[in-house]
Formats: structure tokens, C-alpha cells, sequence
């Protein structure tokens, strides 16, 4: 179902052949995000991935790097997270050598402009304001800073005002040709087309990569003895909420009973936490519980947006089920029914190019493994009641649990109280 070449730099190249698909899709990633930063350059992976579409040797604006794909209706885009940064180009299959030769161009041939670079400070900052207005995504930068506090894990991944506008050009420099090396980085193609074929012309393509060591980033620090609350004050109309405990890392035997776990919480419509919280009671329009497993950190998040004046019922809800599931075995039926959602939601995401580029990207990345979806399903089927209580009883401790709210609350103390479990 896929095939992985390493080259002799380090540089590795995954194929996942489908000839069912109309689209191809050109994944490149590289292993650095902002837990490998600085607290004075935070925010630098994500600043550096938006210069990437400022100007390259061969298209030296941000409109020649655009007109390319658009021109034959290519989506393309790049992201950034804690541990990984990535560029990908989807397009028809039969426009492969267009998608190539522009992904290889903004990520080895950038010139990052510094008249760009002023005007981008900018972008981000408004970027930071706009995520920071928003209350239900603003909580999540609460939830990272509760669990990990000042260290890389516990910033945001734009980093902040002053960071970014403390940032310089010979520091972007820097941070690039200590990440973006051959060992460090990943293309991953998915779609229809010959390995054969097209493994010369990534080879030409990326020939002029750098090699050398990466940088490692630094261990995350996780001391915690007792409940932690974090409070924002604001006039708001809904107080929006983040409640949850650490968990394990992606390498734990457990992740997969995690999932099923977070699922029959507030996974689905008819999870317990939807149904109380939403259908039985009205507290909230929004509320889901996800389990966010990474190479070093993990936790279980339930997010509600709440009537201001239900917020501390509401929290004592989300504690009794937390409670329940490590109380009492699931049942047979709602374990089924979460494994079949988990199953069934994945073989959904897997029907485009680009979202398969991102499930065996990811894996090979961070877990340097990669398993199959047939061998994922497989996984899911062998988690039992047994395993997710067993779960329950390891992450729902009163020293693991963490919450963060948004709304017109000053003190701490009366919910410091209720967190009990």
C-alpha cells in the first residue's frame, strides 16, 4: 500500500500509489515546530512557513509563487504545529511536474525578503488578535498554558506580539538551515501515479538539500501534584471552558483505548457528555471531548461553551462522567458503537489524496512506524471494557486534572473546590 526510500543524505520519500484517485497530492515535512524554540524567537517555525510564499530565485514575489497552482486549480497551503512544519500541493495527477517543481522551489529556494519579512510581522500579529478575539480557540492557548506552563509546550505556536516583532531576518536564516536538512524532512506522494517514474525527479528536484544534524528539541517538564485552574477574565455572553487530564504520549500501549474512551465521553452526538450536557440539560450549544496524543505529551480535553451562570454545574456534569467510566465498566454496545465511529470516520477521512499524505506522513514523521489503516482497525478492535477501564482508573486522578476558563470570573478558589474526581 506504500513504499519508503531513504536516500543516501538522510532525505525519505514515501509513495502511497491510488489509482482510484483523480488527485495527487505532494506532502513535504520537516520536524521542527515551536516546542524546538527559543522563548526570544517563539513563534519562528510558524513566521517562517508563511515567508515560504513571499518570493523564491525563480518566482521572486508572493504573486508568482500563487499564479503557478492557480492557474491550473491546485489547492495548496502549509501548516504548523508543535513538533512538525508542513507544505503540501494537491492537483490533477497529470499536473505532478507542476505540483513538484513548485513545492521544491518554496521550500529549498525561499529568499525571505526583508521587505517581506516587515510586512508579514504584520499578518501574524493580526493572526494572534484574531485567534485571541475568539474565545472558543483563544481557550485552547489557555489549555496549553495551564498544562505546561513557560516552557515550549506551553506557548503558542505563533508565538507572541513581542516575539515576533523581536524576530530577524539572519534568526529566520538561522532557524532554517538548522531545521530544513535532508535527515530532517519527508515527502510523502499519494495518488495516481508510477514510484518509478516519478523518483528521479524528486531525487533532481530536492538534489540541492541541505545535510547536517538537526537540533533536539528540549524534554517537556511535567511536575504536576495537584488540580491546576487557569483563569481569563472577559464580559462575555458564554463562558467557554477546557477540562481535562494528561495523558500518555503517541508511543503508549493504551492510545487506542484512550480514543475509544474519549469517544463514548464526547466523541459523537449520542456520546454521554453530548446527551447531558447539550440534549438533557441545554447548557451548551458546543461541546466534544478529544484525545490529543503527541511524540512527548498527551491529554483528554472536554470543551463546552456554558451559560455563564451554569459553568460550575456544568464542570461538576463533566467531573461525574469522568468519574462513572472509571467506576464502572462501559457497556459491550456504546464500546461497539465508539469503535465503529473511530473506524468509520477514518475510512471517510482516507477518501481524498491529501488526507492520506497526512495519515501516513504523520506517522512516519513522529512514530517512525506506520501502520496501515486494515492494521489501525485492527488496533481499535482489540480494545475491550476491560482496557478502557482500566484507562479511566490510570488518567481520571484527582493530580492530573486541569481546567481553564474564559468569562467574567476573577477568583479560582470556588473552582479549585469542585475539582475533585
Amino acid at each position: 500500500m506504500f513504499k519508503k526510500i531513504t536516500l543516501k543524505n538522510g532525505l525519505r520519500i514515501l509513495f502511497v500509489p491510488a489509482s482510484n484517485l483523480e488527485s495527487l497530492t505532494i506532502l513535504v515535512l520537516v520536524k521542527c515546530g515551536s516546542k524546538y524554540e527559543r522563548k526570544e524567537i517563539s513563534g519562528i517555525s510558524h513566521f517562517l512557513e508563511h515567508l515560504f510564499f513571499k518570493g523564491t530565485k525563480k518566482r521572486p514575489t508572493p504573486l508568482k509563487v500563487a499564479e503557478p497552482l492557480d492557474r491550473i486549480g491546485g489547492i495548496y497551503n502549509a501548516f504548523t504545529s508543535e513538533d512538525y512544519t508542513g507544505y503540501f500541493a494537491k492537483v490533477k495527477s497529470s499536473y505532478f511536474n507542476e505540483a513538484l517543481d513548485w513545492v521544491s522551489d518554496i521550500y529549498l529556494n525561499s529568499t525571505l525578503p526583508e521587505e517581506e519579512i516587515e510586512k508579514e510581522r504584520g499578518v501574524i500579529i493580526e493572526e494572534i488578535n484574531m485567534y485571541h478575539d475568539h474565545p472558543m480557540s483563544h481557550i485552547f492557548t489557555l489549555w496549553k498554558k495551564v498544562l505546561y506552563g513557560d516552557q515550549p509546550a506551553g506557548w503558542d505556536i505563533a508565538g507572541t506580539k513581542e516575539s515576533v516583532l523581536s524576530i530577524k531576518r539572519k534568526d529566520l536564516i538561522s532557524y532554517r538551515d538548522s531545521h530544513y536538512l535532508a535527515s530532517n524532512t519527508l515527502i510523502c506522494v499519494v495518488g495516481n501515479f508510477s514510484p518509478k517514474k516519478i523518483l528521479p525527479k524528486i531525487e533532481r528536484a530536492f538534489f540541492k538539500i541541505k545535510t547536517g544534524s538537526p537540533i533536539s528539541k528540549l524534554p517537556v517538564i511535567e511536575n504536576q501534584k495537584k488540580p491546576q485552574v487557569i483563569l481569563e477574565y472577559r464580559k462575555t455572553d458564554q463562558a467557554h471552558l477546557c477540562l481535562g487530564v494528561r495523558t500518555f504520549n503517541l508511543f503508549h500501549p493504551q492510545r487506542y483505548s484512550l480514543e475509544v474512551l474519549s469517544t463514548v465521553l464526547g466523541g459523537m452526538m449520542s456520546s454521554r457528555l453530548f446527551s447531558e450536557i447539550r440534549i438533557k440539560r441545554g447548557l451548551a450549544y458546543y461541546i466534544k471531548t478529544e484525545s490529543v496524543l503527541d511524540p512527548d505529551t498527551g491529554f483528554l480535553v472536554t470543551s463546552a461553551g456554558i451559560k455563564n451562570e451554569k459553568v460550575e454545574e456544568a464542570i461538576s456534569l463533566i467531573l461525574k462522567e469522568y468519574k462513572k467510566v472509571k467506576e464502572k465498566k462501559i457497556s459491550l454496545n456504546e464500546i461497539k458503537k465508539a469503535k465503529d465511529n473511530l473506524k468509520g470516520k477514518l475510512a471517510l477521512l482516507l477518501e481524498t489524496s491529501d488526507s492520506q499524505a497526512s495519515f501516513f506522513a504523520f506517522q512516519e514523521l513522529l512514530e517512525e512506524k506506520i501502520l496501515t489503516p486494515e492494521q489501525v482497525f485492527k488496533a481499535i478492535d482489540k480494545v475491550d471494557a476491560k482496557k478502557v477501564l482500566e484507562c479511566a482508573r490510570e488518567i481520571f486522578r484527582p493530580e492530573k486534572l486541569n481546567l481553564a476558563i474564559i468569562g467574567p470570573f476573577e477568583k479560582k478558589e470556588k473552582f479549585e473546590k469542585i475539582l475533585e474526581i
